[in-house]
């Protein structure tokens, strides 16, 4: 496809809490959360929203951009999570950015923590079939709602909220493009992890035991890291071999950043240099699908990405996925 991204952005609440002081909160022994997950602090939101969050990041994409919100013509929601069932996120950050009504498409697409890039790939396609011009692709995440502290503080405190934001549009010859992306779906592992609420599974009504039960994340660790060092260098491979690059030719790798110990794995497993790496997963832990366009955005801020650079934006998902996008930039 012949996109680039013009723009990026990313927010944060304000509150920062350290891995230290949810050990002393929840009444555990010093270092415990430290050495069982390798987050030393994450952003957690009080009183900002899921749509605020979206917003911060959206305009500041914009912005990057040097573009006014109503150039953009299609807004689309790539969260792991959703503001609510129904409608569809994108439309209400459509509302807030300010844009007329009928002035841009606006809806969400969801495959979990690969949220952004299905959403980058999708906006892509329409941009190519004339269908849009200038695009909007955020993910925006509450991760630290519906989490198992009680029975699982070691993955409750992976995880870390916030939002980022990219802007597309068609690019010329001679300013990049993405040369390919790929999706493939493991779901012998469906049941890894996930929430189990808040669908159609569960009758709130008929079964609110059940019901409250199944509201919180669960993870499966070991199956998913079982999974993931059977399959995920071979889905690189592929990957690099449709895009028609050598491992050598990546300049960058965007990773998803479920856990520092699982962005060291990747980088064991794939042969990619540490160096090569974004790694902020210490710092902001797993923002769910806000990830990846969050780790690009601070990238390209700290200079480390430069035109004519190839990058490999790459992640996994609950259901189980792993995606990938190389970039030409």
């Amino acid at each position: 496809m012949r996109i680039r991204i013009v723009g990026t952005g990313r927010a944060v609440p304000a509150e920062c809490v350290t891995t230290s002081a949810l050990e002393e909160r929840l009444g555990l022994g010093r270092g415990a959360l430290d050495g069982a997950t390798g987050v030393v602090q994450r952003y957690v939101c009080g009183d900002e929203s899921q749509i605020d969050l979206a917003c911060a990041a959206a305009r500041l994409a914009i912005a990057d951009a040097s573009l006014e919100p109503s150039a953009v013509d299609l807004i689309i929601g790539g969260c792991g999570v959703p503001y609510q069932p129904l409608p569809a996120t994108a439309p209400l950050v459509m509302h807030r950015l300010g844009l007329a009504d009928g002035s841009a498409a606006a809806f969400d697409v969801n495959s979990t923590c690969l949220g952004f890039l299905t959403a980058f790939e999708t906006a892509g396609r329409m941009i190519e079939a004339g269908q849009c011009e200038t695009a909007l692709v955020f993910s925006a995440e509450i991760a630290s709602r519906a989490l198992p502290w009680r029975d699982a503080p070691e993955v409750a405190a992976l995880f870390g909220d916030g939002a980022a934001a990219a802007v597309l549009r068609r690019a010329k010859p001679g300013e990049g493009s993405v040369a390919a992306s790929l999706m493939r779906t493991y779901p012998s592992a469906w049941e890894a992890c996930g929430i189990g609420a808040g669908g159609t599974r569960f009758d709130f009504r008929k079964e609110p035991e059940e019901f409250a039960r199944h509201s919180l994340f669960h993870m499966d660790g070991k199956e998913l890291f079982r999974l993931t060092s059977r399959h995920f260098n071979s889905f690189v491979a592929a990957l690099l071999e449709r895009a028609g690059w050598r491992h050598q030719d990546v300049d960058l790798v965007v990773p998803h950043q479920a856990s520092p110990f699982a962005l060291a794995h990747m980088a064991r497993q794939t042969g990619f240099a540490p160096e090569k790496l974004v790694d902020i997963a210490d710092r902001f832990g797993n923002q769910i699908a806000a990830s990846i366009p969050f780790a690009l955005d601070i990238a390209r801020r700290d200079g480390r990405v430069t035109p004519g650079m190839k990058l490999l934006l790459l992640g996994t998902s609950a259901g189980v996925s792993f995606g990938g996008m190389a970039l030409e930039v």
